[in-house]
């Protein structure tokens, strides 16, 4: 018959092993990062930066891996076909939750086979033109649109990507016919509008402003409800004359589904450090966004209204797939 004490000494060590196998190290090696997105584009400026800071943190690399087609379909589903062990993420903008409403036959449920992470920043979208253009406000956009019926074109990510939501809508609350050109991704429609090949964008400010602030690009209006605090001289859309316009975008990082949820939360611990971080921060900030970092339960709260609007925004503005 075994002996109290030993009996004792054995759960002790059951326990101690048990408390080890949960509390083990990670991670142990490099984590991939992946973006559905062009590199250049704002997605991958985000993931990137995220990346390094968190690389120096936890004393590994971060991978960010670009694995662009069907828009961000190939990442995600690359994503959810991963192991669940935190080695596998997905940076997402804020097309993640208008693709739903776009294509009904997603190889995966936006809502069920990825889990929430961290909401990393939030950031208006720059209203741009190349600087031939003989426009130098909204207002002057909106007259020379209606002069020129059809003849000036927007550059967006995409077809229903978050610029290309961001011009339809602005077309039907200014009441112009501006036409949309979709590129492979942000990055080289950007690109493009700085060569002078389109005229427009809806660029995000974190991948835009450097451009402005060089003088490739002509900012005239900030997307979001309030002037962005990093460039409060730009007036917002709805300020310059477009009544009720408002549209921002959102980067975020998702898990496989079946993570556990101690290692979301330790996730989630570690990106909020990440942005919180002076050189994060300030870099988001001077970039004209506004960090966040979340909780895995906020950012899954976020990601359901997120999804609703996007549905009435897709909707209103009669987009079609």
């Amino acid at each position: 018959m075994m002996k109290p004490v030993s009996i004792a000494c054995g759960l002790l060590a059951c326990c101690l092993s048990a408390s080890a196998a949960a509390q083990s190290p990670y991670p142990t090696k490099p984590i991939h990062f992946i973006v559905g997105q062009s590199p250049g584009g704002a997605t991958d400026v985000v993931a990137r930066l995220i990346g390094q800071k968190l690389g120096e943190h936890l004393g590994q690399g971060v991978v960010v891996e670009n694995r662009t087609g069907a828009a961000g379909s190939i990442a995600a589903t690359f994503v959810v076909n991963s192991a669940p062990d935190g080695y596998t993420l997905l940076v997402v903008s804020s097309s993640y939750a208008i693709n739903p409403s776009l294509y009904k036959n997603l190889p995966f449920d936006p809502v069920k086979d990825l889990a929430p992470v961290s909401l990393i920043a939030e950031a208006p979208f720059l209203l741009v033109v190349h600087p031939s253009m003989p426009v130098h406000s909204v207002k002057d956009l909106v007259a020379l649109a209606k002069a020129k019926r059809g003849k000036l074109n927007f550059a967006s990510g995409g077809n229903g990507s978050s610029g290309h939501l961001a011009g339809a809508l602005f077309a039907y609350l200014a009441g112009v016919d501006i036409v949309h050109v979709p590129y492979k991704g942000a990055g080289p429609a950007l690109i493009d509008v700085i060569s002078g090949n389109a005229d427009m964008t809806f660029g995000s400010v974190l991948s835009t402003l450097g451009h402005v602030k060089q003088g490739r690009l002509r900012a005239l209006a900030v997307t979001s409800a309030k002037r962005s605090r990093g460039i409060p001289e730009l007036p917002t859309v709805a300020e310059a004359g477009v009544k009720g316009y408002q549209r921002t975008t959102w980067y975020g990082i998702l898990a496989p589904a079946k993570t556990p949820a101690a290692l979301l939360d330790r996730m989630s611990a570690e990106a909020k450090k990440a942005v919180e971080s002076p050189a994060v921060s300030t870099k988001i900030l001077n970039d004209g966004a506004e960090p966040v970092g979340s909780t895995p339960a906020e950012f899954k709260t976020f990601l359901a209204a997120e999804l609703k609007q996007a549905a009435e925004i897709v909707k209103r503005a009669g987009i079609n797939k």
